[in-house]
């Protein structure tokens, strides 16, 4: 009889998985309990709700009878959602590069019961193809290997959890190191960050534009760093960006509803594999132009949008047409049409820090353009997580459904990606509450006040955030929001933390940018003069406010308030809106919080703003 336990749970993911023919357990002690006592390995298979190649394993080998009872007899099997498990993900992802350098989705990991992995792959088909075992032949090779020799399985997986605990000891002793020296944390020059542009200019695709070749991403992250270079001065580094943005507005890698799939299967930006992501279109609507941006909230809006005011984490690449489930035909459709089937399901977590993300995209185009929905869409984001995920002044909750709240405990990604976009949404409407949420965030995030799992604290390989590629990493994010404050409070503790946060990561850019872009970005930024303009306007069409938008760049904070706000925030202990209530309108320009004198005109701001 099955003894599957995933009916109860939070994620959709396993939940997905609940019918499966598999003693499925979720992520903790008990499991790795159970497999010491039977001394067996344990199983555990990574995934997340919209993932095509995940729905297809689990339709080819997980739904099998035969394959359930192998892994019934063989091994404890457990299923992980990495959108709800990060923590968990990064450390198997870790362990699994030892094995493969094609990671990704479904990861099928093999541990010991000490929580050590002694093999790792990816997706496997039902039958061989070519040099792919099937995974049957994966499941025999695992048991035969624990049966017959154990004392090498102990000594792989021995050996990947020092490598992975060594790698983790260096970075922590790095921090630390830099944290309690006494010196302030070393960045890279502006002109090495400046020069990895010319890196990304190598790498262009200049037929189809983008970056490499097939499979082809957006990259958010990417993308905002040209922005941040552009800001900075550097045409050639506009003119990529525009090239990067017009090849994913023009091609099949946007929906006809303005939503952006997560990558294209073809150099070309065709066939795309469908799934639509938060982060994507959260990173993306950052650094879009006014039409793209607009597309984009209008997706957040129309697909990902709960009644709640908070976005679910993505839109699944199959429908059930016909009674089948296939991928990508409801997208094919003409828009009018689709209307006739059921769409895509949707991945209905609430995840903090992919919340944060869309808060601050949102945030930052709808201050760009001006454009007064999607800063209600921001904030309605903001105060659906500010209810639901935070207590007591911390975030306390990583990811919740509708059918509750995850134990997962929340990472540096929820904390730092929450901070950065409360604090873009504070900035951009004046409201000091998401401010003082923020640097309360902040703070905890400097601290490291994060639980660790016990199952990877037990066994040595707690990893920490590790490097992104796709979406911008709370690490940054933290690091970016700390920046803020140091200029809105006068605390350059705030700043030292931050450099802290991002050097490694930005040196290291410099020669590696894929996945360390987002550290690029906030490095040059603590390497700029502190500017700061505040426009103080009771009224929102002011053009002092118009003139402002322009001012945004590497190392300068735009903040928009009213005189009854400034006083608000002056109270708040934001030193920055002291004796900025007494005229009306006035534009401020202050470096290091010294201002000059205020102006009264649109085009005098621009005149100060040079």
């Amino acid at each position: 009889m099955t003894d599957n336990r995933l009916g109860a749970a939070v994620s959709p993911y396993l939940r997905q998985h609940a019918e499966n023919p598999v003693d499925w357990r979720e992520w903790g002690p008990e499991a790795f309990a159970e497999a010491r006592e039977r001394d067996v390995p344990v199983l555990v298979s990574v995934g997340y709700a919209t993932c095509h190649w995940c729905h297809v394993m689990a339709r080819e080998s997980f739904s099998d009878p035969e394959i359930g009872a192998l892994l019934r007899r063989d091994v404890v099997a457990v299923k992980v959602d990495r959108e709800e498990r990060p923590d968990v993900d990064a450390s198997l992802m870790a362990a699994a590069s030892a094995f493969t350098q094609q990671l990704g989705w479904p990861l099928t990991t093999f541990l010991t019961p000490d929580g050590h992995v002694f093999f790792a792959g990816t997706y496997s088909p039902p039958t061989p193809v070519g040099q792919v075992p099937s995974f049957r032949q994966v499941l025999a090779a695992v048991a035969d290997a624990w049966t017959g020799r154990r004392h090498e399985v102990d000594a792989n997986a021995s050996a990947i959890a020092t490598a992975i605990r060594q790698g983790a000891e260096a970075d922590a002793t790095a921090r630390s190191a830099a944290e309690g020296g006494g010196e302030e944390p070393r960045l890279p020059a502006v002109d090495a960050i400046r020069a990895v542009t010319d890196q990304l200019a190598l790498a262009e695709d200049t037929t189809y534009g983008g970056f490499g070749g097939a499979p082809k991403f957006p990259s958010a992250p990417l993308l905002e760093f040209l922005s941040d270079v552009a800001a900075d001065g550097d045409a050639g580094a506009s003119a990529l960006l525009d090239r990067s943005l017009h090849a994913i507005r023009t091609t099949e890698l946007t929906d006809a509803d303005g939503g952006v799939f997560r990558y294209a299967t073809k150099r070309d930006w065709s066939v795309p594999h469908y799934e639509r992501m938060l982060y994507d279109n959260a990173g993306l609507s950052a650094v879009a132009g006014a039409e793209q941006a607009r597309g984009i909230a209008d997706f957040l809006r129309d697909t990902l949008r709960r009644s709640d005011g908070a976005f679910v984490a993505a839109q699944d690449s199959e429908s059930t047409i016909d009674g089948r489930r296939v991928e990508g035909e409801w997208y094919r459709l003409p828009r009018d049409e689709r209307t006739r089937l059921d769409p895509p399901p949707l991945d209905d977590q609430v995840l903090t820090g992919w919340n944060g993300l869309a808060i601050r995209g949102l945030s930052i185009a709808g201050g760009r353009v001006g454009d007064a929905e999607m800063l209600d869409l921001a904030r309605g984001a903001a105060d659906a997580v500010l209810a639901a995920h935070v207590e007591d002044g911390h975030v306390s909750v990583r990811s919740s459904t509708p059918r509750g709240v995850s134990t997962a405990p929340p990472t540096i990604e929820d904390v730092g990606l929450l901070a950065e976009g409360l604090l873009e949404l504070a900035l951009v409407t004046g409201e000091v509450s998401y401010a003082l949420a923020a640097r309360g965030f902040v703070d905890d995030g400097i601290a490291e006040r994060f639980e660790v799992d016990p199952v990877l604290a037990a066994a040595g390989t707690a990893t920490g955030e590790q490097p992104q590629t796709a979406m911008r990493s709370g690490t940054a994010g933290l690091a970016a929001a700390a920046t803020v404050l140091a200029a809105l409070t006068g605390d350059a503790s705030y700043r030292t933390a931050a450099g802290r946060l991002v050097a490694d990561r930005a040196t290291t850019g410099t020669e590696r940018p894929l996945g360390h872009a987002d550290a690029l970005g906030v490095a040059l930024a603590l390497q700029r003069p502190s500017r700061e303009v505040v426009v103080v306007a009771a009224d929102p069409s002011d053009p002092l406010r118009v003139a402002a938008r322009a001012a945004r760049r590497p190392g300068t904070v735009v903040a928009l308030v009213t005189p009854e706000q400034a006083r608000a925030w002056t109270a708040a202990g934001f030193e920055l809106f002291a004796a900025r209530d007494t005229v009306d309108p006035a534009g401020y320009v202050c470096h290091d919080r010294v201002c000059g004198l205020p102006a009264r005109s649109g085009p005098a701001l621009a005149a100060q703003l040079g």
